[in-house]
């Protein structure tokens, strides 16, 4: 059988970095063909010459066996390749429609192509159970309603091939489940899909095939029923990887955060946090479980200082805190530091290089001000120099601090936002998806930082959509749903069905 797609010599070089070196990839029609890796090994940029973002500095793009000149998305969709990337391509002021239509309006006369458009997605939407109001604003629509806009615009411009960059690093589990659907479904009617994931699980699950890279070479190609998650672990950072997370006993401290009652009302009066409170002790993982979108991500900005409560106390090294301190420069003179869930938005500025990313938050340091030339603000050679040590110790890659913090990988940006905060010695630190988008062994490097913090005596409140590392690291469990705290247990005696239940609003007072 001719493979859909081959990929042969890819080669690509950005400066100094070799992202690709003569790559070979060749992926058979109807399969669901997966791609994992370390962040940084090269996968999104071998994704981004197919789909014509880049061009190859060396190498050939085979379709159905033919050599095809790919240098632009416009040519990747004329040859039927579509593309969903990890952080979507929408304009969120702009309806469902007129997202899908861009680029393809049909003529002048909108008026006309927009009666076409509609009617071809309705057909879509009922074709493949992605059902949608064309007439939604993108953005006031979910994450995973978001997602479906990416797959619907491609599947509208006629993708025969479908990429998917990291497609679950946003989604809820449910979420998830109804994509992998989807995906079975497009591979029954005889469509591609190459899958780019760094979770092992997802790859064994929905996989016909999966390549490995390792430093921008490809150097696997196997059938997902013939390897596990721990060869392909093994294959993707060169080395045994632990694949679960080890910790002994610890004997909790005094309180180091303490929230009473918390009640927060957004800027629609909707109640987002209903009489919420808990208390983490120094050498402690507080998790807290639950589905996207139950109040977790309020918590952690009320207790980061970003938002003020409408009722309720905080305390902070046993302090109460009056209005006027919880603010996040105040907290973190106190030191409670905060990894936020969102890096884009809020850990990092991407048009920033990296090492002014990694001093944000921190520019008040006399170390960045020391020896700055008259009239300059910040002694720049100081922050390039404290951003360097900071790549070094969590191996992001990378190391440049000159490098714009947009062009990491997710992976590497997460890193660089994790060590900011960390390597400032906390007392308390607020962890919000400390691995979402992190490839295998840097979500190993990064527990195991976590865990050297617990045991170092830091108290550390935990929130991911990631339930095995809820269980894996925490010792303490919080389960919330709509807003509310819905339950406690202790980590090592409880299952992924008790705190299920607690996660659905099943609660101990019921």
């Amino acid at each position: 059988m001719t493979p859909a797609i081959e990929l042969a010599g890819i080669d690509k070089s950005f400066g100094a970095v070799h992202a690709n070196r003569s790559v070979d990839l060749a992926v058979m029609p109807g399969s669901i063909h997966g791609i994992v890796g370390e962040n940084g090994a090269g996968k999104s940029t071998l994704m981004s010459i197919l789909y014509g973002f880049y061009e190859a500095d060396a190498g050939e793009i085979r379709i159905g066996g033919k050599p095809v000149s790919i240098r632009s998305p416009a040519d990747a969709i004329g040859h039927g390749i579509g593309m969903v990337h990890q952080h979507f391509m929408l304009v969120e002021p702009l309806t469902v429609l007129e997202n899908v239509m861009l680029g393809a309006e049909g003529g002048a006369l909108l008026k006309g192509g927009a009666g076409k458009a509609r009617a071809e997605l309705t057909r879509l939407s009922e074709a493949y159970g992605l059902a949608i109001d064309p007439d939604a604003v993108v953005g006031d629509l979910s994450v995973g309603l978001q997602q479906r806009v990416e797959i619907l615009k491609a599947l509208y411009r006629g993708a025969e091939i479908l990429i998917l960059d990291e497609p679950t690093a946003v989604l809820t589990p449910p979420e998830a489940d109804a994509l992998f659907a989807l995906l079975a479904q497009l591979k029954a009617q005889g469509r591609t899909v190459i899958f780019i994931t760094h979770k092992l699980r997802e790859i064994m699950a929905i996989t016909d095939r999966v390549s490995v890279m390792r430093r921008g070479e490809m150097v696997a190609t196997l059938p997902t029923a013939d390897t596990s998650p721990p060869a392909l672990a093994e294959l993707m950072v060169g080395r045994r990887v632990l694949l679960r997370v080890e910790k002994a006993p610890r004997a909790p401290g005094p309180p180091v955060l303490e929230a009473v009652g918390l009640d927060v009302v957004d800027a629609h009066g909707v109640k987002r946090l209903s009489d919420v409170s808990l208390t983490v002790h120094a050498g402690e993982i507080v998790g807290i479980a639950g589905v996207a979108g139950n109040g977790q991500s309020e918590l952690l900005e009320v207790l980061a200082g970003l938002v003020q409560p409408s009722r309720g106390a905080i305390k902070v090294g046993g302090d109460l805190l009056p209005p006027h301190r919880r603010h996040p420069a105040r907290l973190r003179e106190l030191g409670l530091l905060h990894v936020p869930e969102d890096r884009l938005r809020m850990g990092l500025v991407p048009s920033f290089p990296a090492f002014e990313s990694a001093a944000l938050g921190f520019t008040g340091d006399p170390a960045f001000a020391r020896k700055a030339p008259l009239g300059a603000l910040f002694d720049r050679d100081a922050m390039v120099g404290h951003a360097r040590a900071l790549m070094d110790g969590f191996d992001v890659r990378p190391p440049d601090p000159w490098l714009r913090s947009s062009k990491f990988s997710g992976g590497n940006q997460q890193k660089l936002v994790l060590a900011r905060e960390i390597e400032r010695r906390p007392k308390v630190l607020l962890v919000g998806q400390p691995t979402r988008g992190v490839d295998i062994g840097a979500i190993e490097f990064i527990h195991r930082r976590l865990i050297a913090l617990r045991d170092a005596g830091v108290g550390i409140l935990l929130v991911s959509v990631e339930l095995d590392e809820i269980m894996g690291l925490s010792d303490r469990i919080l389960a919330m749903c709509g807003g509310r705290i819905t339950g406690e247990r202790r980590a090592d005696a409880t299952d992924a069905q008790d705190l299920g239940l607690l996660m659905g609003g099943v609660s101990e007072a019921a």
